[in-house]
C-alpha cells in the first residue's frame, strides 16, 4: 500500500476525521466555536479567521490521504474523480516526447528504444532533494507547468502511479523502481529519506566508490535482480571521486490476447533503407481482425496490439521513404487521437498481418542528453542540500538502458531508467499491413494512461 505523508498539525489529522459531517449537520461557525470557545464574544470575529487555518489543515490532510490510497473509495459531493497519476500523465507523455525527438536528432538512421516513465519517476524522486534553480529545472525540464501542477501533486501522481504498475497481476507484470547509490561519506537529510520512501518506495544504497570495481558490481546485480536478468552491466568504469549514481529500471511482461503460432513464422526481408534490406523472422497473423487505420494526412499506418491484463501496443508504419515526416508530428496529442479513434470498432477489421520478431535495446548517458532539455544538474553549482548538507553535491554520472523482445507470445522489455486529421477507416476486404520497413512503437499502460516504453526500430537484427 502506499504511503502517505500528512501535514503536522497540533493535533494530528485523526482529530477531524467527523468534521465533515459535523459541518454539514451544524455549519462553520458552531463546530469552529465548540472546538475553540473564545473568552470575549467581542473577539469572535478577530479569533474565527485564526482558528479556521488549523481546522482546514486537518481537513487537507485527511484529502492527501484519500487520495494517496490508490483503492479508497472516494464519497461525497465535489469528490475528486481523476486519479493522481491521471493528473501527470500528459506531462509524462510530453517529457516522453521531447527525449524522443532529441535522441532522434542525435542519432539518425538508429534504433531508439527507452522507457520514459522510467526516467521521469528517478528525477521527480530526485527533485525531492534539489532546491532553487536546480529543484525548477529539474520538474520543468519534465515538462511540468509549476503554475498548474504543484509540487506535492507531482509526487503524489508518481506514488499512484508506481503503486498502480507495481501491483501484482496474473497476466501482465511490470515492476518499476529507482535506486540512489550514495558515498558512505554522505550524511542524509531525514526529510529527503522519508520522502523517497513515502512518494517512490525507494531507498539510498550505501557504496565504497574508492572501490570502483566493487560498486560498479553492486550496482549492475541490483539492477539485473530487478530486471529478471535482462539488463546487465549498466555502469562502468566508476571515478573514484564519484559521489552519487542515480539508475532507474522498469520489467515489462506482457501475453498478446491473441498470440501468433510459431510455425507462420518465416524469414522475409525487411528494407533499413533503399540500399539495405536484412532477413528478419516475420511473424504472420490472419486468425483475428486487427485494430488498424491509415491516416490521410500523416503518411502511415497504426496498428493497435493489445495484451492480456490492461496493456496495449502501438506500432506506427510510416509510408515508404516518410519517416521523417511522420517523426515530425509526432506529440503526444497525435498519440491520444490515434489510440482515440481505435476504440472504434469500425477500425477493428480483417488483415494480413506481417510483424517482425525482434530484439533491440537503447544505452543513454542521460548525463550528456538531460541538460539539452534544460535539466542542468550535473555540475557543482547545481543545489541539491536537500539531500544533504554536504557542500558542491552533484550527480557525476546518470545511465539508462533499456532492452525490448516481441515474439509470438507477447512482449518482454526492461530498462534501467493540436493536430486535425482526416482517417480512412481500413479497407473492407482483408488487407495486407507488413512492418518490413523501419517502423515506431509506444507500450501504454491502459490504466494509467502512461507511455511505459517508446522507440523506432530501424533494423531489427541489431541488438
Amino acid at each position: 500500500e502506499p504511503v502517505t505523508v500528512v501535514p503536522s498539525t497540533p493535533w494530528g489529522a485523526e482529530s477531524y476525521a467527523h468534521l465533515p459531517w459535523l459541518t454539514s449537520q451544524w455549519g462553520w461557525v458552531s463546530v469552529l466555536d465548540a472546538l475553540f470557545p473564545p473568552a470575549d464574544l467581542k473577539l469572535q470575529k478577530m479569533q474565527r479567521a485564526d482558528r479556521l487555518l488549523p481546522v482546514l489543515l486537518g481537513l487537507l490532510a485527511l484529502s492527501h490521504g484519500g487520495r494517496g490510497q490508490a483503492d479508497g473509495p472516494q464519497e461525497g459531493p465535489g469528490a475528486e474523480e481523476v486519479s493522481p497519476s491521471l493528473q501527470i500523465a500528459p506531462s509524462n507523455a510530453a517529457f516522453a516526447f521531447n527525449f524522443y525527438h532529441l535522441v532522434a536528432s542525435l542519432n539518425p538512421g538508429s534504433n531508439i528504444f527507452f522507457s520514459p516513465l522510467s526516467i521521469s519517476a528517478a528525477y521527480a524522486m530526485l527533485a525531492l532533494g534539489a532546491r532553487g534553480d536546480t529543484w525548477a529545472q529539474i520538474l520543468q525540464g519534465l515538462a511540468f507547468n509549476l503554475t498548474d501542477t504543484s509540487e506535492p501533486d507531482i509526487h503524489q501522481g508518481f506514488q499512484h502511479l508506481l503503486h498502480t504498475l507495481n501491483r501484482p497481476h496474473d497476466k501482465l507484470e511490470t515492476r518499476v523502481g529507482s535506486a540512489l547509490f550514495l558515498s558512505q561519506d554522505l550524511t542524509l537529510r531525514p526529510r529527503f529519506l522519508n520522502d523517497t520512501a513515502a512518494f517512490y518506495g525507494a531507498s539510498p544504497f550505501p557504496a565504497d566508490f574508492l572501490d570502483s570495481e566493487g560498486t560498479t558490481q553492486l550496482i549492475n546485480n541490483h539492477v539485473k535482480k530487478e530486471t529478471r536478468g535482462k539488463i546487465d552491466n549498466l555502469v562502468s568504469r566508476l571515478s573514484r571521486d564519484t559521489v552519487m549514481v542515480l539508475v532507474n529500471y522498469i520489467y515489462f511482461r506482457g501475453r498478446w490476447e491473441n498470440p501468433v503460432g510459431r510455425h507462420v513464422t518465416k524469414p522475409q526481408d525487411f528494407h533499413v533503407d533503399e540500399n539495405t534490406v536484412v532477413k528478419v523472422p516475420m511473424m504472420f497473423q490472419d486468425q483475428h481482425k486487427q485494430w488498424y487505420l491509415h491516416d490521410k494526412h500523416v503518411p502511415c499506418s497504426v496498428l493497435r496490439l493489445d495484451y492480456k491484463g490492461g496493456a496495449r501496443a502501438l506500432f506506427i508504419l510510416p509510408d515508404p521513404g516518410k519517416m521523417a515526416q511522420v517523426e515530425e508530428v509526432l506529440t503526444p496529442e497525435m498519440l491520444r487521437r490515434w489510440s482515440s479513434l481505435l476504440e472504434k470498432r469500425s477500425y477493428s477489421r480483417k488483415v494480413w498481418l506481417y510483424l517482425p520478431k525482434f530484439s533491440i535495446s537503447g544505452s543513454y548517458n542521460l548525463d550528456q542528453l538531460l541538460p539539452r532539455l534544460g535539466i542542468d544538474l550535473f555540475l557543482r553549482q547545481a543545489n541539491l542540500s536537500g539531500i544533504s548538507a554536504q557542500e558542491n553535491l552533484m550527480v557525476s554520472k546518470s545511465v539508462h538502458k533499456a532492452v525490448l523482445d516481441v515474439d509470438e507470445i507477447g512482449t518482454e522489455a526492461a530498462a534501467a531508467t493540436s493536430f486535425s486529421v482526416t482517417l480512412f477507416s481500413a479497407p473492407r476486404i482483408p488487407g495486407i499491413l507488413k512492418f518490413n520497413r523501419p517502423f515506431l512503437m509506444a507500450i501504454l499502460s491502459t490504466d494509467t494512461q502512461s507511455i511505459l516504453f517508446l522507440g523506432k526500430v530501424v533494423n531489427p537484427t541489431k541488438p
